[in-house]
């Protein structure tokens, strides 16, 4: 059994199915609202235990009935809340999402997730030592972000920095990553050429970027780059039919987690398939299938 510590957001996600996405100023008809929880760090706190792994979270909760939700709700997952915190006289974080035509568009509005300090995350730091990897995005400050990467390398324990939502970092905070997981829109903000991101040759932009690299390209799959290898690697994508790609980067960084003690090339395998598995069903947390799930099918795709 993996033993991840993830550090991260946890939001409580209110979701609109829609025929298509409104322009501006327009109202549209929804077909579909629902609540779903969800939150980075939560997604892939989730994703991480149904795969079979001792899952510990870093992160804070509301004082409010999403924060009593979402923290019960995790619970039944079996992911350690030992530090997630409560914070008084606040709202837990929220995301907006509209789904139409199996994309979506989201808006974040961080809450409790504000208050996550570098103190948080050193108050984790005995439980990130028997840690096989950590887990942090970028929906919490960008000090604590940087403390989870300095209290990694400190400990010898490997973090995998997912940089999203992106925006541009000091080049010292992704060489203390073992692996940055960008998807090619990310990683040319991440090296500071956001125009034209997505016209620019993907692994012209990884061979710059200064640290090992797992680049997600959606449908294609993914191409990795470990620190001595001199071209990106390629893992195909699986074929399936897209219901909801909400949560899909979740899904694979925390399989990456999951599996990464198998070696890169088998744990980008299980990642791309992982989260092709949770395209397939509706909901970011809905979608993530469990470890058996994954076996059964990874076997019928030879």
């Amino acid at each position: 059994m993996s033993h991840v510590v993830v550090v991260g957001s946890i939001n409580m996600d209110l979701v609109t199915l829609a025929p298509r996405f409104a322009g501006p100023g327009e109202t549209l008809l929804g077909e579909r609202f629902l609540t779903v929880h969800g939150g980075k760090g939560a997604n892939q706190a989730v994703a991480a235990a149904r795969l079979g792994a001792k899952v510990s979270l870093v992160g804070a909760l509301g004082d409010d009935a999403f924060g009593d939700q979402l923290h019960e709700g995790l619970g039944r997952e079996g992911v350690d809340l030992t530090h997630v915190r409560r914070i008084a006289e606040m709202g837990s974080g929220t995301a907006s999402i509209t789904v139409a035509g199996g994309e979506n568009q989201i808006i974040v509005v961080p809450g409790a997730n504000a208050c996550v300090t570098p103190a948080d995350v050193e108050a984790a730091a005995e439980t990130m030592r028997h840690a096989d990897a950590v887990l942090v995005q970028m929906e919490i400050p960008p000090a604590s972000v940087e403390a989870t990467l300095r209290l990694g390398q400190q400990l010898g324990v490997p973090v995998i920095l997912n940089p999203a939502p992106a925006r541009q970092l000091p080049l010292a905070w992704l060489q203390l990553a073992r692996y940055v997981t960008p998807n090619q829109h990310e990683l040319a903000i991440l090296l500071g050429e956001e125009q034209g991101a997505d016209a620019q040759d993907f692994r012209a932009l990884m061979r710059r970027a200064p640290c090992p690299l797992v680049l997600t390209r959606g449908a294609e799959g993914a191409w990795y780059r470990d620190r001595d290898d001199a071209e990106p690697l390629h893992q195909p994508g699986f074929k399936v039919e897209v219901v909801d790609s909400t949560g899909a980067g979740d899904t694979f960084n925390a399989a990456l987690a999951v599996f990464l003690h198998e070696g890169l090339a088998v744990a980008v395998r299980k990642a791309c398939a992982t989260a092709a598995l949770s395209v397939t069903r509706l909901g970011a947390q809905g979608g993530m299938p469990k470890l058996d799930e994954l076996e059964r099918w990874l076997a019928t795709q030879g």
